[in-house]
């Protein structure tokens, strides 16, 4: 069994499906994901020259990861697996307004405390949030955002790398066989970059 960690900003489509693509590959592959939280709004905390579409966009980003945040500190990281889903559900299938009702609806489904719906406004596990961000993209490098992927080798070595960014979700032995190149890759020396120019936008699954 290959534990493998993978770090999401719930807001962003990409990092939604590359999260259900792992969630299929487990079913494929002897693996087992570990989800943690990152946040867009800190890596584009005081970047110039963000289009003003995108600066608009990450406008309700930070109150999503802070009750995430919130929900692991009290609850541990193993509840972020179905968090996420539920808030990920209500963000890109429903199309629900980010904001203290989604909150609470997610929290409420998993039978969680939904008072953690108030940390979205307050600064109180920000300090744990950052630390989560940075143990998610610092081995990455070049502030590149998520879906950050992070593979132990057999020498007790990780692999930490971006992507993939892919749409739509692969499923069964599609997911595996893409899950197989993407460690390969990942895990040659010296490859660093692999990309060709998206068609379109994210077809959510």
């Amino acid at each position: 069994m290959t534990v493998i960690d993978m770090w999401f900003d719930p807001k962003c489509p990409w990092a939604w499906n590359t999260s259900r693509w792992l969630v299929e590959v487990e079913r494929v592959r002897d693996v087992q994901v570990r989800f943690h939280v990152m946040s867009l709004w800190l890596l584009n905390q005081g970047r110039e020259g963000l289009e003003p579409w995108y600066a608009q966009w990450l406008t309700d980003t930070l109150g999503p990861v802070r009750v995430l945040t919130a929900a692991e500190q009290k609850y541990g990281d193993p509840v972020l697996r179905d968090l996420y889903t539920a808030f990920g559900n209500r963000i890109h299938h429903d199309r629900a307004p980010i904001g203290r009702d989604l909150y609470v609806g997610a929290l409420a489904e998993l039978g969680l405390d939904t008072g953690l719906a108030d940390a979205a406004e307050v600064p109180d596990h920000d300090d744990a949030l950052r630390r989560s961000h940075h143990a998610g993209l610092d081995p990455v490098g070049e502030d590149l955002g998520t879906p950050a992927i992070h593979v132990p080798g057999p020498d007790g070595s990780v692999t930490a790398f971006f992507g993939p960014v892919v749409s739509p979700v692969p499923r069964g032995e599609d997911a595996g066989r893409l899950w197989d190149g993407v460690l390969l890759v990942a895990g040659t020396p010296g490859f660093f970059e692999l990309k060709r120019g998206r068609t379109g936008s994210p077809r959510v699954d």
